[in-house]
């Protein structure tokens, strides 16, 4: 099982991809409209000096994106340069993986979970209930097959929604949300082993999730389910920026 962080890295980026990126001098920079942080955060492609910063932070501006980074394992220089120029921590999320024969399991009960691309109405009804708005939706139609949307039902009614897809034989899950009535019944478990088959049956060996650290929920979950925790990153957002 992989545990290379920058092979993940490149597995978020493809199955979460922003609208559109491009490498400015030490950054990538990248265009979310509006499919949330990791889309629109730039990054350090190499090494950089603090007088590489405006530069990212104009890019950035020049979208009309909040000034954000995305702080990566090993980039501890870049934390503390922006940490000085009054960026705020934002969001510290765990990497999770397992190979997909060990989620893959438990196939769901009948009427369960199943696996739909597009999405049904429904599922876009739930996405936003969440949160999950039509800036992410458009995210998940950038994605590159294979990829699929699950949609779960529980007690006769639907109960949840989440988007899987690979990249170079990782699956990854996203979007994971379950309507508040129907949480504490297993279907965010469901969704997990239904993944796994969904992407054994595509040819993924791994499936992983990310997931953010105050989520003590999901992050139970996930190791309930024999994952492993492989890494980690933060965000920096200028202070001026945070709403």
């Amino acid at each position: 099982m992989t545990t290379d962080m920058d092979k993940f890295y490149d597995v978020i980026d493809a199955t979460w991809p922003a609208a559109t990126t491009r490498e400015l001098g030490p950054w990538l920079i990248r265009e979310g409209q509006g499919g949330g942080q990791r889309v629109s955060a730039a990054t350090a492609k190499r090494p950089v000096t603090a007088d590489d910063i405006p530069l990212a932070e104009a890019a950035m501006q020049e979208l009309g994106q909040p000034r954000l980074f995305q702080i990566r394992q090993g980039q501890d220089d870049l934390d503390m340069m922006l940490d000085e120029r009054g960026y705020a921590v934002v969001d510290p999320v765990n990497f999770w993986i397992a190979p997909v024969d060990d989620i893959a399991t438990e196939f769901p009960p009948p009427v369960t979970a199943f696996s739909v691309w597009d999405p049904l109405a429904i599922q876009i009804d739930i996405w936003a209930k969440g949160g999950i708005g039509p800036g992410r939706i458009a995210v998940m139609y950038r994605a590159a097959d294979p990829k699929t949307s699950l949609l779960g039902r529980l007690n006769d009614s639907p109960a949840g929604t989440a988007f899987v897809a690979i990249h170079d034989g990782i699956a990854m899950l996203h979007a994971l949300e379950i309507l508040p009535h129907q949480r504490k019944q297993g279907m965010a478990r469901w969704f997990m082993r239904l993944a796994a088959f969904w992407a054994r049956d595509n040819g993924a060996s791994q499936i992983s999730v990310v997931c953010t650290q105050e989520n003590d929920a999901a992050n139970a979950l996930y190791q309930s389910l024999g994952m492993s925790r492989c890494g980690q990153y933060h965000y920096r957002k200028h202070q001026e920026d945070l709403s």
